[in-house]
Parts: C-alpha cells; structure tokens; sequence
C-alpha cells in the first residue's frame, strides 16, 4: 500500500534512516541526483535557474545544478539569504557547486528556459513574500515550467493550503512517500505532474512511523473483494434497500438503486412512497419495488434479515419521516449509508444521530452538508478524521480530493476523480455503490474505499459527455479488470 505522510513523518523517517547509518549528506545527495535525472528526463538539458532557499531545500537545489551543468545543461543558480549562513548538509553541498551564486533576483531568469524551485520545502509555516514571491511571480507571468522540490514553495506540506503565494509547478519532485499536501488541494493541482523518488530511506522505517493515511488504491479494499462462487446465488450477495423520495422527486433513489445492483449487490429493492410506485415502476426493471406509507411500514419491510443494507437520502426530503426512516434503520441493526437528505435532516439533532450511528455505517456529505453536521477547523484530512471519531462511523467527504475516515483513525486520500463526476446525480451512483459493497459484506471503511475508486474509475473509463447515469453502466469494465486482480 501507499503510505502518504506528514511533515513530521517525513522528518521521522529522516532522522531514522539516519539513525540506520545513511547520512544526511548521502540522502541529500540522493535527493538532488534523482530530481536533477527527473527534470532531464521530461525537459532535457536546457537553460536552467535553480532558485536556492535558506535550508535544507536550498541544499537540494545546489546538488541539482552541478547534476544539470555535469549534464550539459547552462545553469544559473541563485539563493536567498548568505552563502556563509548556511548550515548542515545544505553548506556542504553549496561548497561542492564551483559555479557564480547570485542574489535571488529577477534576473537569475534571463535566459532560462526551466526554473527548479527550492526555495521552501513541504515544512514552512509563514507566508512566502519578498524576493521569494516575486521571483516566482514572474518566473510564472513570462510562462517558465517550474520544477519544485518537495512542494512548491507556499504550499503546506500537510494541509494543500497556500501559505500567501505559491507558483503553479510544471512538476514536483519529492521523496520516499507522498505528503498529504501533494493529495489535497489546492497544494495538489499547483504540484503539477507529482513524481515521488526513492533516495534510499529502506521502508523499514514505516514500522517506526506507523503512518495510517494510505493513497486509495486497490490494495486497500481487494483483500475484502467478495469472490464470485459457482455456488452462490442472489441471496448470498446481499439485499440493498434504497428509499425512495416522493413522487416528482424519486430519480436519485433509482440512479443509487441501479448502482448497487451494478456493483454486485443480488437484489435491490427501491422502499418507494405509496403515491410515487407507479413513477418507480415506470422506469425499474431489475430493481424491485415495495411501497410504505407511514414509519411503520418502512420500518416493517427491512425486518427481513435478507434485507442487510440501507441507503437513505438521495431525493428523500429533508423532515422528521427521514429522520424516523433513518432511526429505524439504525434500529435493525443494519449495514446503512446515510446520504444527501439524510445529513442535512440532522443538522439541528447531531447528538441523537451519532447515538445510533455505528462502525458499520457510511456517510457521504460534500462539503455543505458536512459543515451542518460537523463541527471544528483544521485541514480536509483532519476534519474528517475528527468527525469519523466523533459520529463512530465512516466519513466519505467528498470532493476532487475525497478523504475517507474511520472512527479508528485510518483514512485514505482519493486522487482518480475526473473532472466530468463534476455533475448532477453523480453523488447518489456513489452511495448506490457504497450500499452495494456494504450489501456483499465488504466492511465499511473498504467499502467507501472501493466505492469511491470504482466511481473515479468508470467515469475516466467513460470520459468526456459523462452524465450521473453512464457510470453504473460504464462499471462492468473496471469490475473484469478487478476480478482479473483478484484471480
């Protein structure tokens, strides 16, 4: 699995590689030689200008001009601050570059066709201003592809935000793991092509670190795959439930209904409103209908055990029926992904919600419903860590940068999403998947896991013109791709 790290993880798997015997000059070293080898292998030997910080990023800097000059590449390097403040590994490696080093200025520019940035690296924590900025500044206005080291400087290592100016990388390096600032943006579409290098930290030092934030891969939820069996049969691949809103409002609940018989749920039923069976009816096939008229009903067709997953929300209006609904779910015990309408009914009764919430229910707010229910600041990963523990459930917030969180602390960082899921209905596909995999048996946390890779992966798969009902159709490829993985 991808492990994706702190700032101070990383510091910590520094200090333990060193403490292994690699030296930081050899891990500096490294570090330059492999971005230097980065930017020739996209860019080729041009004219260069290596803007050199203060620490340790400044020391990377000064390894990657002598590997371009050694390269054929001209090369220009200027630093911001005193050649002789420098310190550590970064002054060691200033006195191996037997080239001019200038002031940080404008015109260290001149001339260049590339700009490496390592000014500040993925742990600054003051606002990016004077030469630095504007040095930066215009090196982006006169369209100059910027390589940074680490992060681009003023993008936090942790949190993606900008710490007042960041430039727009054509490309970022960085080393061993991916930060969490790479994975949430903005620090993430200001990266640029994100390339991560090993520079020989051995990854025996994950041990030490035990990070808990993994990118979203695979490898996180295949292991809890649900295998097809020659002698299984409908029942045993779950039975999701998925209640319908009122008629005129009912689409949402058949586009997640028909996203978790896609994803291998063995039945589905929509619980439709009396008043709105015939709307349902006129549109389901597959997907099967029960009507309920009132919270006993409802709650009357999920007392068959067979019925194992529920998924409320989507078009379902916002009142105290859903809340009811909602409550009677939890009540059974049942697998639940709570969804749209269901958040936002509970914005003034969060306490009574999280009563009943339990490890084995998924909620899937975007970022309005997630601040009606949700409390506190702090970066995406943070805020729905916080709230995963807080509600004891899985929180999925979504986003072009989904976090998804357990009330344990583990969480992933989802980075397939195209832009086009950037549309109408897409959200209810996911809590149709969701409910689907919860349905099957997967646990919650891999459940949300899988839904949201497989939804980032059916709309890449389908493209440019996606609309919320071409992505269950677009699954059964990405799903034959999966089972080959998993035979």
């Amino acid at each position: 699995m991808t492990e994706v790290l702190s700032v101070q993880q990383m510091q910590a798997a520094d200090r333990a590689a060193m403490a292994a015997g690699i030296g930081g000059e050899v891990l500096m070293e490294a570090a330059g030689r492999e971005v230097a080898e980065a930017v020739l292998d996209r860019f080729g030997a041009k004219p260069t200008a290596v803007l050199c910080g203060p620490g340790n990023n400044g020391g990377d800097g000064f390894v990657i001009a002598r590997y371009l000059k050694k390269a054929g590449a001209k090369v220009r390097v200027a630093l911001l601050g005193e050649r002789a403040k420098l310190r550590g590994d970064a002054a060691i490696m200033a006195k191996r570059w037997r080239g001019r080093v200038k002031p940080l200025g404008e015109d260290v520019l001149d001339g260049a066709a590339l700009v490496v940035d390592g000014l500040f690296g993925a742990g600054l924590a003051r606002d990016v201003e004077g030469s630095a900025r504007q040095v930066l500044a215009v090196a982006g206005s006169r369209g100059l592809p910027i390589i940074a080291i680490d992060t681009p400087s003023g993008v936090h290592g942790d949190s993606g935000q900008v710490l007042g100016f960041a430039p727009q990388a054509a490309m970022t390096v960085s080393f061993f793991r991916p930060k969490t600032g790479h994975l949430l943006y903005p620090g993430r579409g200001l990266c640029g092509e994100l390339r991560i290098v090993d520079i020989g930290i051995p990854s025996t030092v994950l041990s030490e670190i035990q990070p808990k934030t993994w990118l979203n891969q695979s490898d996180i939820w295949l292991p809890s795959w649900p295998p097809l069996r020659a002698e299984g049969h409908k029942y045993s691949r779950g039975h999701a439930v998925v209640l319908s809103g009122g008629a005129g409002k009912t689409g949402a609940a058949r586009l997640a209904a028909g996203a978790a018989l896609r994803v291998g749920a063995g039945l589905v039923t929509v619980a439709s409103p009396k008043g709105a069976v015939a709307e349902n009816a006129a549109h389901l096939t597959a997907v099967m209908i029960d009507p309920w008229r009132n919270g006993a009903e409802f709650k009357g067709l999920l007392l068959d055990p067979r019925r194992n997953a529920v998924c409320l929300g989507p078009g379902a209006g916002v009142g105290k029926q859903l809340r009811d609904n909602v409550f009677a779910a939890l009540s059974l015990k049942k697998t639940v992904v709570l969804d749209a309408d269901a958040i936002t009914a509970f914005a003034k009764a969060r306490k009574g919600l999280f009563a009943k919430l339990h490890r084995n229910c998924i909620l899937t707010p975007h970022q309005s419903e997630f601040g009606r229910l949700f409390q506190g600041g702090g970066d995406k990963l943070q805020r729905t860590r916080r709230a995963a523990a807080d509600c004891g459930s899985v929180v999925l917030l979504k986003g072009p940068d989904t976090v998804i969180a357990a009330p344990d602390g583990r969480a992933v960082i989802n980075t397939n999403a195209p832009p086009e899921l950037a549309t109408a209905g897409s959200g209810d596909v996911l809590a149709g998947f969701c409910t689907g995999l919860l349905a099957q048996g997967l646990p919650a946390f891999e459940g949300a896991a899988a839904a949201c890779w497989l939804h980032g992966a059916a709309a890449q798969r389908f493209g440019p013109g996606l609309t919320a009902e071409d992505l269950a159709p677009a699954l059964p490829g990405v799903l034959a791709e999966i089972r080959t993985e998993t035979n």
